[in-house]
């Protein structure tokens, strides 16, 4: 965790309401570090169904492959997060881990260990000692109270700079339903139909089929579209619980995602799963500036995203930022490179608004001065204009500086 909080960080933390069904409890386990609170844990009544997308890497941690056997039975009770080891790359000795952390979370809370789902989050390679749950579990289930979800985000935080929380409402019939969300990340994120770690909380009563189909179609323009350096987790696990308490409070049951009941619903859970994902790229690790990239005039949308993240990925790229370079020759690199069709006399680039490229040459009103003193904003809009069709896509990302080194530089040290 960097002490220095990074300059991007949301300026208001939102007052995370309590959720009905739902209790958060953390604690100090000493999973990794001493003196810090390294475990996550929450319970759900009875009838929550439990929705996820994961991590698509082909080395997965020990907890992301326990949640998806978990994902078919569509509920859940409880939750059991750790920060400090991601039990990955850990053998049977990791399968062994989630066992065991199952096995004490199952009993302390009283429910069967196929409704625990896990996550761990830090270093990849080293044992995870689950015997350190032994001494906290019980406290954590006699603790949990409802509310607590600044404390959650806190708890799974490993160099992120500050916790990452968001909460929306909407109606479903004539009741209110909440949605809140917290999530950890700010390096080795290039996600791949999910997220680092995240976690969404609703009270609406929700079917776990419907549920997933919300969950991964709503990652697809958030989580999905966010990288800081083009490093795709082991452990990157997107999970959402729906305790279905707002039942009680007249809100119709959903079975399906396309019950037209769900539109409020589903615009706000898009806004906290948006603002999340915004968050991490925010705390990207050593970030100064975050980078919206916007491409348009593609072949095809997939063709757009695909050049964005060519551009969004390019540390060529990201390192002029850093320097506050509006180097637009990087930017067509990054186009070219891409495999994706383009034609260098269509191309037009801008930054914040100014066209600094176009038709396969450097615009001729450019004005360096102008330029410049854009680039110092903390914020940088960056578009492409490919010319060739309707194609159009926008991902988010940020500058990459010396400090990213630093920090990856001494990460296991």
């Amino acid at each position: 965790m960097s002490s220095a909080v990074s300059p991007l960080a949301p300026t208001n933390v939102p007052d995370m309401p309590s959720i009905d069904g739902v209790r958060i409890a953390t604690a100090q386990a000493g999973i990794r570090y001493k003196n810090r609170t390294d475990v996550l844990f929450a319970a759900f009544d009875e009838g929550t169904t439990v929705a996820g997308v994961f991590t698509r890497s082909k080395c997965p941690s020990a907890p992301v492959e326990w949640c998806r056997a978990r994902l078919k039975g569509g509920t859940a009770r409880a939750l059991v997060v750790n920060s400090g080891n991601a039990n990955a790359f850990t053998g049977k000795s990791g399968r062994a881990a989630t066992q065991l952390t199952a096995r004490l979370a199952a009993q302390a809370n009283g429910c069967g260990m196929n409704d625990v789902f896990l996550a761990s989050t830090g270093v990849i390679g080293e044992p995870l000692d689950a015997t350190k749950f032994d001494g906290v579990m019980q406290t954590l289930v006699e603790d949990a109270a409802p509310g607590r979800f600044l404390d959650a985000a806190k708890a799974i935080m490993t160099t992120d700079t500050f916790p990452k929380v968001a909460t929306a409402q909407a109606r479903i019939g004539k009741t209110t339903v909440t949605i809140n969300g917290i999530a950890k990340g700010a390096g080795m994120i290039a996600p791949d139909m999910a997220t680092m770690l995240s976690f969404i909380f609703t009270d609406a009563p929700i079917a776990a089929a419907a549920l997933q189909k919300l969950l991964s179609e709503g990652v697809a323009s958030t989580f999905n579209a966010v990288t800081i350096d083009g490093d795709t987790s082991t452990s990157d696990t997107l999970l959402a619980f729906a305790t279905g308490a707002a039942a009680a409070r007249g809100a119709p049951k959903i079975a399906r995602a396309s019950d037209p009941r769900l539109k409020g619903f589903r615009k706000a859970f898009q806004e906290v799963l948006a603002n999340l994902s915004e968050q991490v790229a925010r705390d990207g690790e050593g970030a100064r500036k975050l980078v919206e990239i916007k491409v348009e005039g593609a072949a095809s949308d997939k063709s757009a995203r695909r050049i964005a993240m060519s551009i969004a990925n390019s540390p060529l790229v990201k390192t002029a930022i850093a320097g506050e370079d509006a180097n637009w020759g990087r930017v067509v690199m990054a186009v070219g490179k891409a495999g994706e069709p383009a034609d260098r006399d269509k191309l037009s680039i801008w930054f914040n608004g100014i066209r600094v490229a176009t038709k396969g040459a450097r615009d001729p009103s450019y004005d360096e001065a102008k330029v410049s003193e854009t680039m110092k904003q903390p914020e940088i809009e960056l578009k492409v204009a490919l010319g060739l069709g309707k194609g159009r896509d926008r991902v988010l990302t940020c500058d990459l500086t010396k400090e990213y080194v630093a920090i990856n530089g001494d990460y296991r040290s």
